[in-house]
């Protein structure tokens, strides 16, 4: 019940009212007076969908959000067998023909728990929930290992949603999953899909990975902006290394010549990438330091202080 003031009409004044929310009725505190009879209680519902031998208090008011990826849209109803029945058999077949997408829904949380662990957007998950459903519809998962199925829907999503995520960080993401697995499930998806997106181990545009890599190490704007503007520079020379280590070889270039104290190994564990590795693009880069580095960031007595590779 709620208090409120309003008109009574035998009190001839305005007086506290009480609304009876079980019956749906306004009174009068003073008189007694019903002053209106089944109102519409606009309030929230809260009330519990669980069984009262768990929880009471389940605050739910709806079941699962709609999927129009799934048979019944997310809505349908799960029948399990009795608790006296001892039939393994019983339960499966009640599970099924109740909930015919299980294995679909399984596929979607594993996907969806990725995601979160890489702060992937709901465009690409979504993408990836569609994918596996292709896959699933064509029945060509048979005898897969299913992890790195849905690892590779994931990556593939990402790359084609332009999502700047490499293959190790999927992988970092994925459970009991190698980089070798990833990459043979996204050429095995790209296949059966027809997406035309070239499933590699490296990343799909090392430009979308700038501002990340350069955030974790705390570089400024203005040289976030000289290592976009040399990794678009680098197009021009034919440096047959991963996108990864020649962002990271350029990063390398960019804070010796702002200054910065970031050593070699900070910038291998932001980049996921080898010291060695990154030792080997730079020394292909250093030739092509003075037609890199843009020349409003650095000249030519500037790219002296850099390291002999």
């Amino acid at each position: 019940m709620s208090d409120y003031t309003a008109y009574c009409s035998d009190c001839k004044t305005n007086t506290e009212v009480v609304e009876d929310r079980a019956s749906g009725d306004t009174i009068c505190t003073n008189c007694g007076l019903v002053l209106d009879h089944h109102f519409i209680d606009q309030t929230c519902e809260w009330r519990t969908f669980a069984d009262s031998e768990k929880d009471d208090h389940d605050p739910n008011r709806v079941g699962n959000v709609s999927n129009p990826l799934l048979t019944h849209g997310n809505l349908s109803t799960t029948i399990t067998a009795p608790k006296f029945s001892d039939a393994k058999t019983d339960r499966l077949i009640f599970d099924t023909l109740t909930n015919p997408d299980k294995i679909l829904t399984k596929g979607f949380e594993s996907i969806g728990a990725m995601a979160d662990r890489l702060s992937v957007g709901k465009i690409a998950k979504i993408r990836a929930d569609e994918i596996y459903k292709i896959l699933l519809d064509k029945k060509s998962c048979k005898g897969k290992n299913v992890k790195s199925i849905l690892a590779g829907c994931l990556f593939v999503a990402c790359k084609e949603t332009k999502l700047p995520r490499t293959v190790k960080e999927i992988c970092s993401a994925a459970e009991g999953v190698s980089i070798r697995d990833i990459n043979k499930a996204a050429d095995f998806i790209r296949k059966q899909t027809e997406i035309d997106i070239i499933a590699s181990s490296g990343c799909l545009n090392g430009s979308g990975l700038v501002r990340r890599f350069c955030s974790k190490l705390g570089m400024k704007n203005k040289e976030m902006k000289a290592v976009q503007e040399a990794l678009e520079n680098c197009k021009e020379f034919d440096i047959r290394r991963s996108p990864c280590s020649i962002l990271a070889a350029i990063i390398f270039i960019i804070t010796q010549l702002s200054g910065c104290k970031i050593g070699l190994g900070d910038i291998a564990m932001a980049a996921q990438v080898a010291e060695q590795t990154i030792k080997k693009s730079y020394k292909d880069i250093h030739p092509y330091a003075s037609r890199v580095v843009p020349r409003w960031y650095a000249v030519e007595d500037d790219l002296k202080r850099l390291r002999r590779p």
